[in-house]
C-alpha cells in the first residue's frame, strides 16, 4: 500500500510554514496519544503515522528533498527518514517529546499525572549519525543498485550486551537522586506566586538508573568499535550530492538507546563518453567531412550499449539527433530522459598531396559552397529547442 501525503497526514498546505506544521502536529499527536486512546491500535498508527511526517517536514533538508523526490527521496524504497513507522512510543516521546512542552506530553497538556504517566519521562540516549559516500556509475543510477558497505562504527558492546553493566553486578540500581524519574523538579515562591522548573537529573544524566558495577570492556558505555555491512538498495535516478536516509544504521547508543541514521552521499563517478545534465544524456559524435556530405550509419555508446543511428546525407555539423527515452529516470517517475546525439563534423587537419589536389578541384563547386537556409537554425535556437 502506498504511502500517504506527509502535507495530508497533517493536514497543513505544501508551502506551511513551519510553525503551522508543529502547531498541526501537536493537535494531531494530543488527539491520538495512546494514554488518551487506550488500547486504539487505529489511533496509534495515526499517532506513529504523524510522527513520521513531522519528523520529515520539521527538517528544513529533508523536507526539501521530500517535496523534490517524494517518499523516495526520505523513506521510499527501503529508506526511512528517521521515524514514524520504523519507531516505537518511547523512541516517538525522546524525539519529539519537547513539541508538547514539558516532561512528559500528557502530563504537561493535563497539568500533571493526571493522563495515565506518573512522574518524569526517562531520557533515551540516541546515537550519533554516520555520513559516508557511495560512489555509482552512470550505468548504476540509471537501474537503481544494490550496494554492500562495510561501516565502521559504534556497535553494541558484546560483553555486556549493550547495558554497560559488568555480568552478575546486579546489573541497575534506582538513581538516589531522583529516584527513577530522570528529572529534578524545584518548586521556587517569588511574587507571581509557585514556580515549577525541571532539570535532567545530574547523576543519572536522565535515565533515572545507574550501574552498578560497570563493563570493563566497554566502561559502561555499552558502546564498542567495531564494523557492520550494510545492505543499501539506491533507487534509480539518484544524483550527485543527493543524501539518503537508512533509519538505525548509525552509531550504537549508549546503554541501548536508539542508534543513530546512516546518511548515504551520492557520489556520480563521470562516465567516459556520456554527460548528465538532470535526467538528459549528451554525447559528442565526430564524423568525417565524407560522411557527413554522403551519410552513413555509425554505432554510439548508451547505458545499456551499443546503438547504431543513421546519419543523413548533407547533415551539418552542429545538428542534434535525440534518442528518446535513453536517457536516466526520474526518482520514484515514471518520465525517462533522453539521449542528445551532438554531431560534430571533423576537418582535418593535415592532408597529403593528392587530397590537397582533389580538394583543390572541388573548391569552387557550386555544391561545396555554403547555402544555410532560413529554416536552419543557429547553435543557441537549437539547444533551447531540446532543453526546454
Amino acid at each position: 500500500m502506498s504511502k500517504r501525503d506527509y502535507y495530508e497526514i497533517l493536514g497543513v498546505a505544501k508551502g506551511a510554514a513551519e510553525a503551522d506544521i508543529k502547531k498541526a502536529y501537536r493537535q494531531m499527536a494530543l488527539k491520538y496519544h495512546p494514554d488518551k486512546n487506550p488500547g486504539d491500535k487505529a489511533a496509534e498508527e495515526k499517532f506513529k503515522e504523524a510522527a513520521e511526517a513531522y519528523e520529515v517536514l520539521s527538517d528544513a533538508q529533508k523536507r526539501a528533498r521530500y517535496d523534490q523526490f517524494g517518499h523516495g527521496g526520505v523513506g521510499g524504497a527501503g529508506y526511512n527518514g528517521g521515524g514514524g513507522a520504523g519507531m516505537n512510543m518511547e523512541d516517538i516521546f525522546s524525539q519529539f517529546g519537547d513539541i508538547f512542552g514539558g516532561g512528559s506530553p500528557f502530563e504537561s497538556f493535563f497539568g500533571g499525572g493526571g493522563g495515565g504517566r506518573s512522574g518524569g519521562r526517562r531520557t533515551v540516549n540516541r546515537g550519533s549519525n554516520l555520513r559516508i559516500k557511495v560512489k555509482l556509475t552512470l550505468e548504476e543510477i540509471a537501474k537503481g543498485v544494490e550496494k554492500k558497505i562495510k561501516v565502521n562504527k559504534g556497535v553494541s558492546c558484546t560483553t555486556c550486551g549493550g547495558s554497560g553493566a559488568q555480568a552478575g553486578s546486579g546489573a541497575f540500581s534506582s538513581c538516589g537522586t531522583c529516584k527513577g524519574s530522570g528529572q529534578i523538579r524545584r518548586v521556587t515562591n517569588s511574587f507571581l506566586g509557585q514556580m515549577q522548573t525541571i532539570t535532567t537529573c545530574p547523576t543519572c544524566n536522565g535515565e533515572g538508573q545507574v550501574i552498578a558495577s560497570k563493563c570493563k570492556a566497554c566502561t559502561g558505555s555499552g558502546v564498542q568499535q567495531g564494523e557492520e555491512v550494510i545492505s543499501i538498495n539506491i533507487p534509480a535516478g539518484v544524483g550527485e550530492g543527493m543524501q539518503l536516509t537508512v533509519s538505525g544504521k548509525g552509531n550504537a547508543a549508549e546503554r541501548g538507546g536508539i542508534p543513530g541514521d546512516l546518511i548515504i552521499v551520492i557520489e556520480e563517478v563521470p562516465h567516459e563518453f556520456l554527460q548528465r545534465d538532470g535526467d538528459q544524456l549528451i554525447y559528442d559524435l565526430y564524423i568525417s567531412f565524407v560522411d557527413a556530405a554522403l551519410g552513413t550509419s555509425v554505432e554510439i555508446p548508451t547505458i545499456e550499449g551499443k546503438a547504431k543511428i543513421k546519419i543523413e546525407p548533407g547533415t551539418q555539423a552542429g545538428k542534434v539527433l535525440r534518442l528518446k527515452g535513453k536517457g536516466v529516470p526520474q526518482v520514484n517517475g515514471y518520465h525517462r530522459g533522453d539521449l542528445l546525439v551532438n554531431i560534430n563534423v571533423w576537418t582535418p587537419q593535415q592532408l597529403s598531396t593528392e587530397e590537397k589536389k582533389a580538394l583543390e578541384k572541388l573548391r569552387d563547386s557550386e555544391n561545396f559552397k555554403p547555402r544555410p537556409g532560413k529554416g536552419d537554425k543557429s547553435f543557441f535556437e537549437r539547444m533551447k529547442e531540446y532543453f526546454n
